[in-house]
């Protein structure tokens, strides 16, 4: 049995039972089954109160009215139970959507949001937007039209200051550099931080230092992208600096490069004219040139010739040599110094081959008419002290003679003489199909162009 003393003890014991169920027990009624949504429901970072501190009607008509007064939202409707705010409604933007959650989740006494806002993009055919940018551009120009009169100002003036300076440094120049090309390219050097200068000021006054700083960096990566895009013309530009400031030819000297040959004419930033023998013109690109052997055939004023000559075995060779010689020493376009030469090539089939060397002043006289003359006169000499020159394939020289007997004939023996021939006249020195013996180039093609490099021909 249990007596009265044991009830204060039974009291103790189900008191704490008590207590435990009645809290269970009104968490279980405060529990909200939250329909499927979009998106999962948003509730408040605070803990949520035991007892509501705002009616639900008064959530719904705080919350509708300030989305309404937005303008932002069609068929809104807002409806809030025990706390949670359900959001229903069209509008055509996502940050308004989620502008429109966050402001019920911050409305005193909402436990959770459940937003089923749908965004629908609309076509606003409305010009206010364009005017309004209009207007925001007209307000910006009137607001930087000081500093674009400033630049209108400094920077035609820096322009001309720098073509002042750019004129004065090749004036300067002209003594301590003889390429045109040279001089150009160093006077634009000078003369572009005159105009850099005046584009600081400009950029500095309208506060643009860090813009101006990456166009410069923007300049260089698209110098790099440009340079490979066009990088035969960056070559024959740098070909041609080259050209000016080492001076391989001038202007008139007679050259062969690549397999041309011919007159130089001009040359510009591209390429080289030069005039052939046939008087065509040939642009030749200056990098070929700069890659190629250069032959320079009047950088020097001596210049060597040669030709060949066969005279018969029967010969005297010593005596040949003798009579070429005569020859090449009294004619007046053979240069004395260096001494002209008549040597032994070759002992061919039927002759014996001389070859003579002789030198003339190349800037005067042409090398193709100095060469017929002396050929001439050469020729003539042999023949007239009896040096026989036979072809190689059809003549047959029999120095004793032939014996010839016929019926009716008296036999002719070697010990008879034959009357030689008369001595040919002397051939003269220059005829009139080889001119004066003047090189076809003159010393001076002219005046120089203007994208001219050379400049005129140096005397």
């Amino acid at each position: 049995m249990t007596g009265p003393c044991h009830l204060p003890r039974l009291k103790h014991i189900l008191a704490p039972l008590i207590l435990c169920l009645t809290l269970s027990l009104a968490a279980t009624a405060q529990t909200v089954d939250v329909p499927p949504a979009e998106e999962p429901a948003t509730v408040p970072e605070s803990e949520v109160a035991i007892e509501p501190t705002a009616r639900d009607s008064e959530i719904e008509t705080r919350i509708t009215r300030i989305l309404q007064a937005t303008g932002w939202f069609d068929a809104l409707r807002v409806t809030a139970d025990e706390g949670i705010v359900f959001l229903n409604g069209i509008t055509t933007s996502e940050a308004h959507r989620t502008w429109a959650r966050d402001l019920a989740a911050k409305t005193a006494g909402t436990v959770a949001v459940v937003n089923n806002i749908s965004v629908e993009s609309r076509v606003d055919w409305s010009l206010e937007p364009a005017l309004n940018e209009l207007e925001k551009l007209a307000e910006e120009t009137l607001a930087v039209l000081p500093l674009i009169l400033l630049a209108l100002l400094v920077l035609p003036l820096a322009w001309y200051a720098s073509r002042l300076v750019a004129r004065l440094a090749v004036l300067v120049l002209t003594r301590s550099i003889h390429s045109p090309f040279l001089r150009q390219v160093t006077a634009r050097a000078i003369s572009f931080p005159v105009f850099l200068l005046g584009l600081y000021i400009v950029l500095q006054v309208a506060g643009l230092t860090q813009l101006a700083l990456s166009v410069v960096g923007g300049a260089g990566v698209l110098g790099i992208i440009i340079g490979f895009a066009f990088r035969d013309i960056a070559e024959n530009f740098l070909a041609s600096l080259i050209l000016s400031v080492r001076r391989p030819f001038q202007r008139g000297d007679f050259i062969e490069v690549a397999g041309i040959s011919g007159t130089v004419k001009a040359m510009n930033s591209r390429s080289t004219l030069i005039t052939s023998i046939e008087g065509n013109e040939i642009h030749v690109p200056n990098s070929t040139i700069f890659k190629n052997v250069i032959e320079n055939f009047t950088s020097s004023p001596n210049r060597r010739g040669d030709f060949l000559v066969g005279i018969g075995y029967d010969a005297q060779v010593a005596t040949a040599q003798t009579v070429i010689m005569d020859c090449l020493q009294n004619h007046p376009a053979v240069l004395a110094e260096p001494e002209p030469m008549v040597l032994v090539d070759a002992l061919g089939a039927s002759t014996v081959n001389i070859r003579t060397y002789f030198w003339f002043d190349g800037h005067r006289i042409s090398p193709i008419k100095l060469k017929s003359a002396l050929l001439r006169a050469v020729k003539t000499a042999l023949l007239n002290e009896g040096i026989s020159m036979p072809d190689e394939a059809r003549e047959v020289i029999f120095p004793e003679g032939v014996r010839v007997i016929g019926p009716g004939s008296e036999s002719v023996t070697p010990a008879e003489e034959v009357t030689p021939s008369q001595p040919a006249a002397p051939e003269p020195q220059v005829t009139e199909g080889e001119g004066d013996l003047l090189t076809e180039t003159p010393e001076d093609s002219g005046p120089a162009e203007e994208d001219d490099l050379l400049g005129p021909a140096t005397p």
